[in-house]
């Protein structure tokens, strides 16, 4: 069949293998082969560990189809770890508890299409933000947890997560810890956001802590969420200065801008399959 003829899709290509040469050849060359255009190319060697890293995008005749059995058998060959994934935005469940910054910033990111999700679901422990949800056109669906109603509340987000059919979960200040069950189940697709206090201010009121130690720089953690606490893989961090001129307020305030901007990054680069695993740490193509 003419190449030429068939609709091509863009396709998001990323993968890791043992250092050798030849690599980005073979990967292009394929791709060539099958008459597809490589548009991004992003590429890192990471010489402690022989590893090497590549993001590539490509609109390719056929889409999938095409190129799934080629790609397998290169990817045998260099002992690659890899994934292809279509370009679409990408399916995603928001859940979050009374904060509305970081659910406000990524619902209107989301409609001005400046961030590749497309939000099919807001989640919450509380009615709060049932208004900013709607407001933006999305279902949202209350979940009331307690220590007693907790296992239930967690079969119910899972089984959400299967009718939705979605690919990624956004912890947008959701205030309840899920469980090493749940963090297991969803692996590699469930991102947290906190401040980044922790673990010297823990518990309530971290920025009334932070202000009474007379802090001079607050920020925020975007990572992965696995079983161990705050401890997953970290996608993007950022800090902003702060003085003894600032009051709890003005803390809490530069906070929750400082949490905004570091969730869509990190949500916005895992939707675009720009974040690779490397044990505990990530290589991010940003």
């Amino acid at each position: 069949m003419d190449k030429s003829s068939l609709t091509s899709q863009p396709l998001v290509f990323t993968l890791s293998c043992p250092d050798q040469p030849g690599i980005v050849y073979a990967v292009t060359g394929l791709l060539t082969q099958v008459g597809a255009n490589v548009t991004q190319s992003q590429q890192y060697r990471d010489a402690s560990q022989n590893r090497f890293y590549i993001r590539l995008q490509a609109d390719v005749p056929g889409g999938r189809a095409t190129i799934d059995a080629t790609f397998a058998a290169l990817a045998s060959r260099f002992d690659m770890d890899y994934t292809i994934a279509d370009a679409s935005p990408m399916r995603t469940i928001i859940m979050c508890s009374k904060d509305p910054h970081c659910l406000s910033d990524l619902l209107a990111k989301q409609r001005e299409g400046r961030i590749p999700i497309d939000v099919v679901a807001v989640v919450s422990n509380h009615e709060t933000l049932r208004p900013l949800a709607e407001f933006y056109g999305v279902s949202f669906i209350h979940i009331p947890v307690t220590k007693d109603t907790k296992a239930e509340a967690e079969a119910h987000l899972l089984k959400l997560v299967d009718d939705y059919d979605a690919e990624l979960v956004v912890l947008a200040r959701y205030m309840q810890i899920l469980s090493d069950e749940i963090c297991q189940t969803l692996s590699g697709r469930i991102i947290n956001i906190h401040h980044s206090f922790l673990p010297s201010f823990k518990g309530a009121r971290p920025y009334a802590q932070a202000h009474a130690r007379g802090v001079k720089l607050i920020g925020a953690t975007a990572h992965y969420v696995t079983a161990d606490l705050d401890e997953g893989p970290i996608i993007e961090q950022d800090v902003v200065r702060v003085s003894h001129a600032h009051d709890v307020q003005e803390l809490q305030a530069m906070g929750a801008e400082v949490e905004r901007q570091v969730l869509s990054r990190a949500v916005r680069w895992h939707a675009e399959h720009r974040v690779l695993h490397q044990g505990l740490r990530t290589v991010v193509f940003g």
